[in-house]
């Protein structure tokens, strides 16, 4: 049986296989049940490796032994491997969600935060600005500020944007609204969907015809997007200064008038 360089290199990727691993493990796929001779003459791996091989895949859980002499394999059909592996990768990432969970509770994390707040130069909030990159990034800090809010928070964007994020939005709105925190949303877009989505969150909302995503906290702070669309929203600017967000609040309230 001869399989491709470039298959064997793809499975051996995807799979996290070494090469000789991956030659047997098709050779088993394709021969069904085999001894190591056989293995080894079809994958050409070398004999004495085969045995080693083997072995190893029957402790990764990609074969089994067939009882009975002589000894002889059977290969794990794909379908199984993969569903093994998301598996394993589900619970590594529940472990590592549950340890990262238990360090915010470690006397070390105090120390932490109180280098953060105390050092000999802290920083403080209101001296910096930052252009933000990444959806990811974005969209965790716009939670932050938005979720920090003391008095009022004034949304200005597009319903394909909200549409895109409702979760995120949802969980902050409730945390808004449990802190009577005052919220004036205006959106762009379909009227359909802002009817949707003024249903799906409970609130009046305005509809305005300026295509523009903006954020301002507290008449403070206020976070801005440079691009329109949702699939390029790369880049986000943040500015914590009272005199910008205070003259972009005004021109908000006149645009909603």
């Amino acid at each position: 049986m001869l399989v491709k360089e470039e298959l064997i290199s793809r499975i051996k990727d995807y799979f996290d296989l070494n090469v000789y691993e991956t030659k047997v493990w098709l050779a088993l796929l394709g021969k069904g049940i085999a001894s190591a001779g056989e293995v080894a003459e079809i994958s050409r791996v070398p004999r004495s490796r085969a045995y080693d091989v083997l072995e190893n895949l029957e402790k990764k859980g990609f074969a089994i032994v067939k009882l009975g002499k002589p000894v002889k394999y059977i290969g794990i059909k794909p379908n199984v491997i993969l569903e093994k592996l998301k598996n394993n990768v589900k619970k590594d990432a529940e472990e590592k969600l549950n340890s990262l969970l238990k360090i915010k509770d470690t006397e070390e994390f105090g120390k932490l935060e109180e280098l953060y707040k105390g050092g000999i130069d802290p920083i403080r909030r209101e001296d910096i600005s930052a252009a933000l990159e990444g959806k990811s990034n974005i969209s965790n800090y716009l939670r932050e500020i938005l979720q920090n809010a003391k008095k009022e928070v004034m949304i200005c964007t597009n319903a394909e944007e909200i549409k895109s994020k409702t979760k995120l939005f949802q969980q902050t709105f409730e945390i808004l609204k449990k802190s009577n925190i005052k919220i004036k949303f205006a959106l762009f877009g379909d009227d359909e969907l802002i009817k949707q989505i003024e249903e799906k969150f409970e609130m009046k909302i305005k509809k305005i015809n300026i295509n523009a995503k903006f954020f301002i906290i507290d008449r403070k702070e206020i976070l801005f997007y440079l691009s329109k669309n949702i699939e390029k929203e790369n880049i986000a600017i943040w500015i914590n200064s009272e005199f910008f967000a205070e003259a972009f609040a005004a021109l908000f309230e006149k645009a909603l008038a």
